[in-house]
């Protein structure tokens, strides 16, 4: 019994013993969550000696990575774990990391648990930092670059698409010197090397920039050149306030509204016949209109395929383009009369818009009568802005001619002049009667152009190819020019195109 009893408890010991030998230490949940709060901590080491077989830069991932993504808080939320056996399990957990300057980037991913030397340990792998990261994969912080300033309309909102207005929008923008604002992407980058964006966290609004822009008014006139072949642009400007209100401009890169000088040719008729007007003549005044006029002891000047309309008033002259009429007429005033009227009206000044400076017209003292009568139907030294001949047809509509402004409630910058030159009434209203009478009976009676207009056809020589086509005019309270460049006859080109700006409105 002894011997039995004996044997007996060396068996028991045994037992015990196996069972010390092989009880396993711990629990896959305490060995996970003291992974993640040592992880929280940034307790490398202790994660170390959690982790089974770690590899030899475990620090260095886990730091460089950090510091790559601008990691300056971690925030770890275990889920549930799962038991997959005896000595294998998984806890998945959601992960916050606070990106310096950028903010709270989340992730998802997922610890493997499995049983080393009688101890529940992590198996790492670079997808415990991010999914992305296995078999090789990338994660990258990319900067995305955003204007710090926004241009918009007059009411904050966006211009219309395809505004045609980008040059000046663009020059308006750098005027602000304001900083560029930074927008952040994270993209996983496979071993394939295709991306999935990740997380995006976009730049600060931009600073609104109100232009006087108008944006019915600007979709208008971007739209009416819509399927133009030829170089053209449209300006619009507030008659009583010089605001402008559209700028679709496609003349090209090296030309814009407010610095390129084009000859107006006939709309400069405005001009001259203000010139007569101040003088005394008056829309009843009769005028001739021969094919042809010669000036004594000088050259010769021709209408439009030398059309002779006899003796008519000077509005009928106005209202058909007579070139004759204005050369015989103009050489009658003294010589200067011409570029007095044409400095009441803008030229030789200088204006600023979006940041684009030039002189709104220019016209040379004459030195003879010819040069003095090529002046007079814009040719010879008479140069313009499409801006310029909008604001003189401004001038007429309200009786003031203003300096242009695109930022609102900006001041214009009139460069030392002063800012509006008011015209004398009597020749503005006859100007106006003359500048309907285009509409309803002359040059541009057969463009479509909307009750109410008012305007001038011009079309002028360049000396190489088809002429450029103008037409300038008003409408209520809205001025505008219209020029394509090589687009032939201003009544058969310009004027259809006014027209469906004013009709888009």
């Amino acid at each position: 019994m002894l011997l039995v009893t004996v044997l007996v408890m060396i068996g028991a010991g045994a037992v015990a013993l196996i069972s010390t030998f092989t009880q396993v230490h711990g629990s896959p949940e305490e060995t996970a969550r003291a992974y993640l709060l040592a992880w929280e901590s940034s307790d490398f080491a202790k994660m170390q000696r959690l982790v089974v077989d770690p590899p030899k830069d475990f620090l260095d991932r886990h730091t460089a990575f950090g510091a790559k993504m601008a990691v300056t808080e971690l925030t770890l939320m275990p889920g549930t774990l799962k038991r997959l056996g005896e000595e294998n399990a998984e806890l998945p957990f959601e992960g916050e990391r606070l990106l310096r300057d950028i903010g709270s980037w989340m992730f998802s991913s997922t610890l493997q648990l499995v049983v080393a030397d009688r101890t529940w340990k992590v198996r790492w792998g670079p997808e415990v930092l991010h999914p992305a990261l296995k078999n090789g994969g990338r994660v990258t912080l990319t900067p995305v670059d955003a204007p710090g300033v926004e241009v918009v309309t007059r009411t904050g909102d966006p211009l219309p698409t395809d505004s045609a207005a980008d040059f000046y929008t663009h020059m308006l923008a750098d005027m602000q010197d304001a900083e560029t604002k930074r927008g952040w992407v994270i993209d996983a980058v496979g071993a394939d090397g295709r991306t999935t964006r990740l997380a995006e966290f976009k730049a600060p609004a931009a600073d609104k920039v109100k232009t006087t822009l108008d944006r019915r008014v600007q979709a208008a006139a971007a739209r009416a050149l819509d399927g133009m072949d030829k170089p053209a642009a449209i300006v619009a400007v507030n008659l009583k306030k010089g605001e402008v209100l559209a700028i679709a401009d496609r003349l090209g890169e090296q030309r814009n509204v407010v610095a390129s000088k084009f000859a107006p040719g006939s709309t400069f008729k405005v001009v001259t016949t203000f010139a007569l007007l101040s003088a005394g003549l008056s829309p009843d005044t009769q005028v001739a209109c021969p094919g042809s006029y010669t000036i004594p002891q000088h050259r010769s000047f021709r209408n439009d395929g030398e059309v002779d309309r006899g003796t008519i008033s000077l509005r009928s002259a106005f209202a058909h383009s007579c070139n004759t009429t204005m050369v015989e007429q103009i050489t009658k005033l003294p010589m200067e009369s011409l570029r007095e009227a044409a400095g009441r009206l803008g030229f030789g000044r200088s204006v600023t818009l979006g940041g684009v400076g030039g002189e709104c017209g220019q016209i040379r003292p004459p030195t003879d009568l010819n040069w003095l009568g090529e002046d007079a139907i814009g040719q010879g030294s008479v140069t313009a802005t499409p801006l310029c001949m909008a604001l003189v047809a401004a001038a007429v509509g309200d009786g003031t001619w203003r300096a242009p402004t695109l930022l609102l409630d900006t001041p214009s910058p009139a460069q030392g002049d002063e800012p509006t030159v008011r015209l004398p009434e009597g020749p503005v209203e006859a100007l106006r009667s003359m500048m309907r009478a285009v509409v309803s009976e002359g040059t541009a009676a057969s463009a479509g152009l909307p009750p109410g207009t008012a305007g001038k056809t011009g079309t002028a020589e360049t000396g190489q190819g088809m002429p450029n086509a103008w037409f300038i005019g008003y409408r209520d309270e809205l001025a505008f020019a219209v020029l394509v460049l090589g687009g032939g006859s201003g009544g058969q080109s310009a004027a259809p195109l006014a027209a469906r700006f004013l009709s888009g409105i």
